[in-house]
C-alpha cells in the first residue's frame, strides 16, 4: 500500500510511546540503514541494526542484541516478524500483558485451515498457553501464531547466542511454567512472505483502510472497490481500476488500461490498454500497449514488457525486457 513494509509496525510502535526499534538483518544492511535514516527523522524514533554474521533463526538474534533490549526499566519489548501485515494493537496488548503478569505474550489469530501452521493450544477463559502443534494432522484448535510477541527482558535469560527458534525451543519452555499468555489479535492479518499472500495482504490492509479512514482512498466514476492512488501518479481517459490496486508515486497508467487485485510501484509506465491482474509490477518497469499480464506475475525493477505481450505467471527478475509471451509459470532470470 504504497509504504515500505516495514514502516506500517514502525509507524504503529511509535504511536503508541515506543522510542526505540531495533533491527535484525543479516542481509545488505548498509542499504537498509540508508534508507531507515530518512525514517528515523520522520516519525521520529531511534532506529538501530543488529546484524548477524550467520541467520540465528528467530530466538538468536534476540540474544544477539541483548545489550539493546535490556535497560534499567525492565519494561516488556516487542518482538514482531517484519513481513506480518494487521492493524496492530499494541496498546492492548501492553494491558493484557499487565493484567496475566506472566513473562510472555504471544498474539494468535484465527484460520480455517490450521494445518498449514503452528497451532497454539491454550486456556480459552484466561489465555494461558499450553502447548504448541506444528502443522498437527489432527484438529487441536484453529489459533496460530501470528508472529507478535510482548517479552519480559528476562526471556532473554532462556536464549543461547546460536541458531535457535523462539517458536519451538523458547515459548515451550515458559508455557511448562504456566508463564506464557495469548491474546486473540483482533482485525485482519496476513504473512505476506509469499507473492499470492502479498496480494492478499493488501486485500485486506485496503478492506480496514476502508473501514477506518476511508477517505484515503480513491473515487471516481473509473474506480471499482478499493484503490489506493499515490498523489503523484496520473491516470488516463477510459481506465477501469479495482478492486484491490495500489498505485505509487510518480507512475504513469496510460488511457484503457484495467487493474484489479494487484500493485503497482514508484515509477511504473502501463501503457495503453494494457491489463493486469493479481500481479506485482516492479519499480521502474514498463508494461506494453495491449498487453496482459495475470496469474501472480511478478515483475523485478526495472523490467520492460513489450507491446501486446501476454505473461501466464511470469517471475521476471530486474532489468530484464520480455519481446516474447511467458505461457506458464517460469522464472525468467
Amino acid at each position: 500500500a504504497n509504504k515500505p513494509m516495514i514502516l506500517h509496525q514502525i509507524e504503529a510502535l511509535k504511536a503508541i510511546g515506543v522510542t526505540e526499534v531495533v533491527l535484525a538483518i543479516n542481509y545488505q544492511p548498509e542499504v537498509m540503514m540508508t534508507f531507515l535514516k530518512e525514517f528515523e527523522e520522520k516519525v521520529g524514533i531511534k532506529i538501530t541494526c543488529s546484524q548477524e554474521t550467520e541467520p540465528l533463526g528467530t530466538a538468536g538474534p534476540l540474544a544477539l542484541a541483548r545489550d539493546k533490549l535490556i535497560d534499567d526499566s525492565g519494561e516488556p519489548f516487542f518482538v514482531l516478524n517484519s513481513d506480518v501485515i494487521s492493524e496492530y494493537p499494541f496498546k492492548e496488548m501492553i494491558e493484557f500483558h499487565k493484567a496475566h503478569g506472566g513473562e510472555a505474550s504471544i498474539m494468535v489469530t484465527k484460520v480455517d485451515e490450521p494445518s498449514k501452521y503452528g497451532v497454539v493450544v491454550m486456556e480459552e477463559s484466561t489465555g494461558k498457553v499450553q502447548k504448541f502443534v506444528e502443522k498437527p494432522k489432527l484438529f487441536v484448535g484453529n489459533k496460530i501464531n501470528a508472529g507478535i510477541y510482548l517479552l519480559n527482558p528476562s526471556v532473554l535469560d532462556k536464549i543461547e547466542l546460536r541458531p535457535t527458534s523462539i517458536e519451538k525451543e523458547v515459548f515451550p519452555k515458559i508455557a511448562a511454567e504456566n508463564k506464557l499468555f495469548a491474546m486473540v489479535l483482533p482485525g485482519f492479518w496476513m504473512d505476506i512472505g509469499q507473492p499470492r499472500d502479498y496480494i492478499t495482504g493488501l486485500r485486506l490492509y485496503l478492506d480496514s483502510l476502508r473501514k477506518n479512514s476511508s477517505s484515503k482512498l480513491a473515487r471516481g466514476a473509473h474506480i471499482v472497490g478499493n484503490v489506493l492512488v499515490d498523489e503523484t501518479a496520473k491516470i488516463g481517459e477510459g481506465c477501469l481500476i479495482g478492486p484491490d490496486v495500489a498505485i505509487g508515486p510518480g507512475c504513469i497508467i496510460e488511457s484503457g488500461v484495467r487493474l484489479s487485485r494487484c500493485t503497482v510501484m514508484r515509477g511504473v509506465r502501463i501503457k495503453n490498454h494494457a491489463c493486469i491482474s493479481s500481479s506485482i509490477i516492479g519499480w521502474h518497469s514498463t508494461v506494453g500497449q495491449w498487453a496482459r499480464v495475470e496469474n501472480m506475475t511478478i515483475l523485478g525493477e526495472d523490467v520492460h514488457v513489450s507491446d501486446e505481450i501476454y505473461s501466464n505467471g511470469g517471475v521476471v527478475l530486474p532489468h530484464k525486457e520480455i519481446k516474447s509471451s511467458i505461457l506458464k509459470p517460469e522464472i525468467v532470470m
